[in-house]
C-alpha cells in the first residue's frame, strides 16, 4: 500500500471535536464544548436560502462569489470594519476555516514558518501542518492580560518566518485587542516584513470595548482578514464566510479559488446576502442573550471559588481547573464528560499554555449552563 506524504502526519487531531463526538455517543449530555449558537437562524435569512432552492438557483457561481454578496460585504466592511477595499479583494469561502486555509496556502511555503497565539484555535496550528509549515507559538499568559508579548515574538523571529496570526476577539481566551496593541503588532510585522493573517469571526460579540479590524490600520498590504457568517448569525452549518486579501491577487484568487472549492453554495450565498443586509433584530438578541449568560455563569463559578479570564469579547469562558486536572486536562475532561454527562473544551486542545484550563462555551440556555457548571468541581480555599 503506497504512503500519504510524510508531513502530514505530524497534523494533529483536534481535541474539540474527540470531546464532541464522544458527546454524540452518550445520552443526556450538556454539550458547552463547541461553539455553536444556541439561537434559531432568523427566518428572512432561512427564506432567502429556500427561495434559490425553490428557484432551482443551485448552478456554479464565480469563484469569488454572487455580485450581491460582495457588493453587500464591500458596504460592511466600509461601515462596520472602516475597511475601504474594492471587490477583487473580497472572496467568498466556505466558512472563515477555508478563508484561514486559503490564506495560510498564499503566505507559506514548504519549512516556512508562522507565529500563532498559544493559545489559540485549532485550525492555527493544523493548517500549517498540511501545508508542510511549522507552527511556532507565541504564548499569551495571565500576568500579560493574555496579550502578545512583544520581546517574545521577537525572539521567536527567524529568517524562515513569513505570517503572524492574530485573533481579536480570541477563541480560545475572549480577549479583545486594543488599537494600539494592534499597532503595535502591525509594526512589528512591517520590521520583519511579515504577512498578517486576522482571524475576526467573533467581530459582533465584544463587550465593554469595540472590535478594532486590524486591515483598517493597514498602510501596506500585508494583512488577510477572514470573516464568517456562522456565529453572527448562526448559520454554522451554512458555511459562508470570506476572505479579504491585499490589492493585486484577484488572478492569483480565481486559481485558488478554482483548485480547491470552485465556489461556495449558491442558496448558502443568498442567506448571506439576507443576513447582512436585512434586519440585525436577531444579532442583537443574540448579544443580550450571551452576555447575560456570561453574567449568570461567572456567578456559579465565583461561589464555587473557580478562576476564569473574564471575556472582553466572544461567547466563551477560559477557565481554570488545575485543582482537580492533575497536569492531563485532556484525560480530566474526557473523564468528566464520561461522569458527569458534560462536555467542554480541554484547554490543551488550544496549544501548550492551555493545560489546566477549559473552554466553556456559552452559547446554551440559561438553566442548562447553569446546571453544567454547577457539576464542577469547586476549588477549596
Amino acid at each position: 500500500m503506497p504512503h500519504l506524504a510524510q508531513h502530514i502526519r505530524s497534523v494533529p487531531p483536534s481535541g474539540i471535536r474527540r470531546i464532541f463526538l464522544l458527546a454524540s455517543e452518550l445520552d443526556d449530555v450538556i454539550s458547552l464544548s463547541v461553539g455553536e449558537p444556541d439561537v434559531s437562524v432568523a427566518p428572512h435569512i432561512a427564506a432567502a436560502a429556500k427561495a434559490a432552492w425553490d428557484r432551482d438557483d443551485t448552478d456554479y457561481t464565480a469563484n469569488a462569489g454572487i455580485p450581491e454578496l460582495r457588493a453587500a460585504i464591500l458596504e460592511k466592511l466600509a461601515r462596520d470594519n472602516r475597511i475601504a477595499v474594492d471587490t477583487e479583494q473580497v472572496w467568498v469561502t466556505i466558512g472563515a476555516t477555508q478563508a484561514l486555509h486559503q490564506a495560510m496556502h498564499l503566505t507559506l511555503a514548504a519549512g516556512d514558518e508562522i507565529l500563532i497565539p498559544d493559545p489559540g484555535y485549532t485550525v492555527f496550528t493544523m493548517v500549517p501542518r498540511m501545508l508542510d509549515a511549522t507552527p511556532v507559538p507565541y504564548t499569551l499568559r495571565p500576568e500579560h492580560d493574555f496579550l502578545p508579548d512583544l520581546a517574545e515574538l521577537e525572539s521567536l523571529v527567524s529568517a524562515r518566518t513569513r505570517v503572524l496570526v492574530i485573533n481579536s476577539p480570541s477563541n480560545p481566551l475572549g480577549t479583545v485587542f486594543s488599537e494600539p496593541v494592534l499597532r503595535e503588532l502591525l509594526d512589528f510585522a512591517r520590521r520583519h516584513d511579515l504577512w498578517v493573517i486576522s482571524d475576526e469571526v467573533y467581530e459582533y460579540f465584544t463587550w465593554d470595548q469595540p472590535h478594532v479590524s486590524l486591515a483598517a490600520l493597514d498602510e501596506d498590504d500585508r494583512v488577510f482578514t477572514a470573516f464568517s457568517l456562522s456565529k453572527t448569525y448562526a448559520m454554522t452549518g451554512i458555511r459562508i464566510g470570506y476572505l479579504v486579501t491585499p490589492r493585486g491577487l484577484a488572478q492569483t484568487m480565481r486559481s485558488v479559488q478554482e483548485a480547491t472549492v470552485s465556489c461556495a453554495s449558491t442558496p448558502g450565498q443568498y442567506a448571506a446576502v439576507a443576513a447582512i443586509t436585512g434586519s440585525q433584530q436577531n444579532v442583537l438578541e443574540a448579544r443580550e442573550h450571551y452576555r447575560s449568560n456570561i453574567q449568570a455563569a461567572t456567578r456559579v463559578l465565583d461561589a464555587k471559588g473557580i478562576e476564569y479570564v473574564e471575556p472582553a469579547g466572544t461567547f466563551y469562558l477560559w477557565v481554570r481547573v488545575d485543582h482537580v486536572s492533575d497536569g492531563d486536562v485532556a484525560e480530566w475532561a474526557e473523564r468528566f464528560l464520561l461522569e458527569q454527562r458534560v462536555a467542554i473544551a480541554p484547554g490543551s486542545a488550544f496549544g501548550r499554555s492551555g493545560e489546566g484550563w477549559i473552554r466553556v462555551s456559552l452559547a446554551a440556555d440559561l438553566d442548562v449552563l447553569r446546571q453544567g457548571l454547577s457539576r464542577l468541581p469547586a476549588r477549596e480555599a
